[in-house]
């Protein structure tokens, strides 16, 4: 263990006392960025300064920085990846990476990670590139402060903002990422972070967990895609101080859970959505201070999930709070904050002396028959639901928050 010590030691200091800088751009040391990598060595920064760089594909095999300075343009003219990062170390930084190649056959990237780790991209633009970032094989990588945009009009001719598959301990954080298939896309990737991204306006989701655990995202924003966010075939997942916004349509939702277990959704916002959060084959869930507002349903819990403990948390103007396709419920709401209770509290202790029953029979028939919808709001409607209050018939029996709050939490 000394002896390795001692070896990365030695190949640190070797690097920092031969480092150089290197300039690229007009009038200055190379002209291209193509030389200025190929006479580099390990430790080097290669300043690129502001400019059209037209270069077929970068390939980056050695622990270098790339720096731009003004946002030099690297244009891949729809026919090439731009920066391909093949080595260990290395950082870009600072440049405007536009018009990557598009291929249904080839995974093109504006900048892309083959199989490395210790890499970070920071405070760069990407512009018109089929997929923005790519990390295949990534471990230890660092995706910071990027703007990410593309304008694709069709799922097939649009690859992802940012894109990691079977990668490892990933901190993607303050992104910017818009018109993509999806914002960020994880698969196969375990113990990372999104921390502090937006992702919005993307064709299908601001953001797709596929077989990723241990993971967590924070702090972000989805807003306005074609859905928010879908987290599926996974375990071990954190979702906290999220924002879900404006993703309407007819399959659309804040968030979708497919297959889940062992998570935790905390301090989350949902406000109009279709629907709040979708879960289906889903266990062990829980949900604290989260704030449901304003959406088509709050929440749709399907009669596959069980184990799901929904505490604490505020249901504010949903047409519907709560919507199943089934009758056996093996999930717990206790002490959420309805707005549309309108029980009572004689010993005053904040809490409802009467059950809330957050299904309603009008949502039942709607599940079942959609068209029915255009009832919504009518006279009749009202009396069912508080006929079905009353005498429960095709709601769930069981489906009921025992000590609902009088007043909404302040989250």
């Amino acid at each position: 263990m000394r002896n390795l010590l001692c070896i990365l030691c030695v190949s640190f200091f070797s690097y920092a006392a031969n480092a150089r800088v290197i300039t690229v751009g007009k009038n200055k040391s190379y002209t291209t960025i193509t030389e200025a990598i190929q006479r580099s060595a390990g430790g080097d920064t290669i300043k690129v300064f502001s400019g059209i760089y037209h270069e077929k594909n970068l390939v980056i095999n050695k622990p270098i920085v790339l720096m731009g300075i003004d946002y030099p343009v690297l244009d891949g003219e729809h026919r090439y990846e731009n920066i391909s990062i093949k080595s260990p170390g290395v950082t870009v930084q600072g440049c405007k990476v536009i018009q990557s190649g598009v291929s249904s056959m080839e995974d093109f990237a504006g900048i892309k990670i083959y199989n490395t780790h210790d890499v970070i991209i920071k405070d760069n633009i990407l512009e018109d590139t089929f997929f923005g970032i790519y990390s295949q094989y990534g471990t230890n990588c660092t995706i910071q402060n990027n703007r990410i945009s593309a304008y694709g009009k069709e799922e097939q001719q649009s690859g992802n903002g940012i894109h990691c598959w079977k990668s490892d301990s990933m901190r993607i954080i303050a992104n910017k990422i818009t018109g993509h298939r999806d914002g960020i896309y994880f698969e196969f990737v375990t113990h990372s972070i999104i921390w502090r991204n937006t992702s919005e306006k993307n064709l299908r989701y601001g953001l797709h967990f596929m077989f990723s655990s241990n993971d967590a995202y924070i702090t972000n924003i989805f807003r306005n895609n074609g859905a928010g966010v879908a987290v599926m075939f996974s375990h071990d997942v954190k979702m906290f101080h999220n924002y879900f916004e404006e993703n309407w349509g007819d399959a659309a939702y804040g968030l979708l859970l497919k297959e889940i277990s062992d998570s935790y959704i905390e301090n989350n916002r949902f406000v109009k959505n279709t629907i709040g959060i979708f879960m289906e084959g889903t266990s062990r869930i829980e949900m604290n201070n989260n704030v449901f507002e304003r959406n088509g349903w709050g929440m749709k819990v399907q009669a596959s999930c069980m184990d799901i403990t929904v505490t604490a948390n505020n249901f504010i103007g949903n047409t519907f709070d709560i919507g199943t396709n089934g009758s056996l419920v093996l999930n717990t709401f206790n002490g959420n904050y309805w707005d549309k209770y309108d029980g009572y509290d004689l010993n005053k202790d904040q809490k409802g002396d009467v059950p809330y029953r957050p299904v309603s029979m009008y949502s039942v028939i709607v599940e079942k028959n959609p068209p029915a919808m255009m009832l919504f709001r009518s006279f009749i409607t009202t009396l069912l639901d508080k006929t079905e209050k009353v005498l429960p018939s095709l709601t769930p029996e069981n489906f009921k928050d025992i000590a609902p709050l009088m007043k909404p939490l302040r989250l």
